[in-house]
């Protein structure tokens, strides 16, 4: 009987976590990857990630040709990727381009998007107009880029974020 009981236990146990993990993984699929936000301080509508941080591009990264690739570079602007087979989702003309270290980043109109290390809160646009082999830009709504307002330059070097 003890033995019965036991088994019962660890069944409902196990039926339980895998419950749980089933609603997670649900949860996390149905939540958009990318969103649309309106940014007042940009006066624009911009794409921020699940965590509500602003989404960047490169005015010169376009159809596979990647800048931000050394450790430098990334370890300001970190690139938004997905697995294999995920098609990220939130708005239109998002896509995916293979990354040279061989990872799938993100795209919005064939401009691969970034997170700013030094955007720390919601809503932060801190990488705005950043300027260093290119222009770094809020990805905007309708256009690849958000208004330009003045930026600190001087690329990875000078800059603290």
């Amino acid at each position: 009987m003890r033995r019965a009981i036991t088994r019962v236990a660890a069944a409902v146990a196990v039926a339980c976590v895998a419950s749980i993990a089933t609603a997670a993984a649900v949860g996390a699929a149905s939540t958009p990857l990318v969103r649309v936000v309106h940014n007042a301080q940009l006066k624009a509508s911009i794409l921020v990630d699940r965590n509500g941080h602003t989404l960047y591009h490169l005015s010169v990264e376009r159809k596979g040709h990647f800048i931000c690739t050394n450790t430098a570079c990334l370890s300001f602007w970190q690139p938004l990727v997905v697995g294999k087979n995920v098609k990220p989702t939130g708005t239109a003309s998002l896509g995916t381009v293979l990354r040279p270290d061989g990872r799938l980043q993100v795209t919005y109109k064939g401009g691969p998007l970034y997170t700013f290390a030094g955007d720390a809160k919601r809503g932060d646009t801190k990488g705005e107009g950043f300027k260093d082999v290119g222009i770094w830009h809020a990805a905007a709504l309708g256009g690849s880029t958000a208004p330009t307002a003045p930026a600190p330059s001087g690329g990875y070097g000078s800059y603290a974020p």
